[in-house]
């Protein structure tokens, strides 16, 4: 039988079986006489079209796919423990107070070059645009430190009306942050450096803990211009913090004044090489210019300064002279050598030794200084002054009681 069939339908194709006579039949297909078995159904039947095992795979999934859209359609929330109210009380436990100069914190999860965008456990997530990344320009918020996975406080500034996503800033807090330093510092009467970045016929402006100060050119130690001190750091000390008017006035006279006062014979510096000439260094120390001459560079001859310093070099040197009067400064790196040379040679070892070579010339100053009183009173006895104990020149005292002593009772001496 079944090679009669092959004979006689050999070369008939069915159709690929469709899907509605897999499906459920239609009412239409259900009405009418039923259809007479066709030359393909004997095929099947005589195991000429089988399906193959992708065909029924791919027949099961359908039948899956069918059975799951029916469910969605009619029982959506069926086997679901998670309701849409679960959801919406979810987001109330985790909002918070989203209303301006509120702080959150954050955790940055991705950067551009405009800024960041920080989750904040909100509804969505908050950029902080990278003019609001720091107190100081910046072009990129890397520059700030900002990466993502930082965990940071933020405030908030704004809202976005397109998506009302809000806006976070970090400079905000970083400026009341400099106003409190500026105070702090004002009430312990400290010397900050300030960069000047600007001027008019006034003053200058300088930057100081990140806030923008001015400096009155009354108040500036030294005649320049603006346009000279532009880029310059200058010693300053604070004169008047008012944040609430976002007044910063500050002092360069005042600082140097008691960098001035701080100068004395025989204290070691910290200093930096501004410029050479060909008769010695003009060295910073903390504002003020200070002459290292050739000749106190070292014990052994410097024929060519810039064989032994450099511009922008960093050194120690040993205060020599101080006339406040003119302003000058007289230093020193000979007297600091722990032998004659070094500076030439191995100018580190005269920098780890300056201290102690510094101890050792004060103390010779000063057994100098004794030495000159006694001869003073020893060669001018009418001065009416003595040496005390420590060595200080000073009036003489008597130790003898007011009404004096008895004489008669004091025994003759022996002849």
């Amino acid at each position: 039988m079944a090679s009669f069939v092959n004979h006689q339908f050999a070369g008939l194709r069915c159709p690929p079986l469709s899907s509605s006579h897999l499906s459920k039949p239609s009412s239409a297909a259900s009405s009418k006489a039923p259809v007479r078995p066709s030359f393909c159904s004997a095929a099947v039947i005589a195991g000429t079209y089988a399906l193959t095992s992708a065909q029924k795979e791919r027949q099961k999934l359908k039948e899956v796919f069918e059975e799951a859209y029916d469910r969605c359609r009619t029982a959506p929330m069926e086997g679901v423990a998670f309701t849409v109210e679960d959801f919406h009380s979810a987001l109330e436990k985790y909002d918070f107070d989203s209303e301006i100069g509120t702080k959150v914190k954050g955790t940055v999860f991705m950067t551009d070059m405009n800024g960041a965008l920080v989750d904040i456990t909100a509804k969505s997530s908050a950029y902080l645009p990278v003019q609001e990344a720091c107190i100081h320009k910046i072009k990129h918020v890397s520059e700030a430190g900002i990466y993502p996975g930082l965990v940071e406080e933020f405030v908030i500034i704004g809202e976005m009306n397109a998506d009302d996503s809000l806006i976070l800033s970090l400079r905000s807090i970083q400026y009341d942050l400099a106003w409190e330093r500026c105070r702090q510092l004002q009430a312990e009467d400290v010397i900050v450096k300030g960069k000047v970045v600007g001027g008019n016929k006034g003053g200058v402006v300088a930057i100081v803990e990140g806030l923008r100060g001015f400096v009155p050119f009354s108040q500036i130690s030294a005649k320049s211009t603006a346009e000279e001190l532009i880029d310059k750091e200058l010693p300053l000390k604070f004169v008047e913090v008012d944040e609430e008017q976002s007044r910063l006035v500050l002092s360069n006279r005042k600082a140097m004044a008691d960098s001035q006062a701080q100068l004395g014979i025989g204290s070691v510096v910290l200093g930096s090489v501004q410029s050479l000439k060909p008769y010695g260094a003009f060295v910073d120390i903390g504002g003020i210019n200070g002459l290292l001459h050739v000749s106190q560079i070292s014990h052994d001859r410097v024929s060519d300064i810039s064989t032994v310093l450099q511009p922008g070099d960093t050194l120690k040197v040993m205060i020599l002279s101080h006339d406040r009067e003119r302003g000058r400064v007289s230093l020193s790196t000979k007297k600091l050598e722990p032998t004659p040379g070094d500076m030439i040679r191995n100018p580190k070892l005269v920098f780890e030794k300056a201290d102690e070579m510094a101890q050792i010339f004060r103390q010779r100053i000063a057994q100098a200084e004794a030495m000159a009183r006694a001869d003073m009173l020893r060669f001018q006895p009418e001065s009416g002054l003595t040496l005390n104990s420590e060595g200080i020149l000073g009036p003489l005292t008597s130790d003898l009681p007011a009404e004096g002593l008895d004489l008669s009772e004091i025994p003759p001496a022996d002849d």
